[in-house]
């Protein structure tokens, strides 16, 4: 067994940074400078943050206020080095990280 740094960040279908869309750039920042092992982004139906609003999935229009949760893992040592560029784009309590045993060759 190998031990390993998993990250979930929370963000919203709509959220942007610097103009671009923030999942587009956090797929593009991990994949393309730090090379982690892959991503998943998970898609919401439903949920509310901090003010307790709820935003739900509608059929009839699209809603750029759902949840989007994103998740990868890595070495301690790249997740370490990861960390600091993603709290210059995510507020830090909306990023969890954990230890957790991989089977990884």
């Amino acid at each position: 067994m190998t031990t390993v740094s998993v990250v979930r960040i929370y963000i919203k279908e709509g959220d942007k940074h610097g103009g671009h869309n923030l999942m587009e750039e956090i797929f593009r920042m991990l994949h393309d400078q730090y090379k982690v092992h892959g991503v998943t982004a998970f898609r919401g139906i439903a949920g509310f943050g901090s003010k307790g609003l709820v935003h739900a999935d509608d059929v009839l229009r699209l809603n750029v206020h759902l949840p989007l949760v994103l998740e990868f893992f890595d070495a301690p040592e790249t997740v370490d080095a990861v960390m600091p560029r993603l709290r210059e784009l995510v507020p830090p309590s909306h990023i969890l990280r954990w230890q957790a045993d991989c089977d990884c060759e």
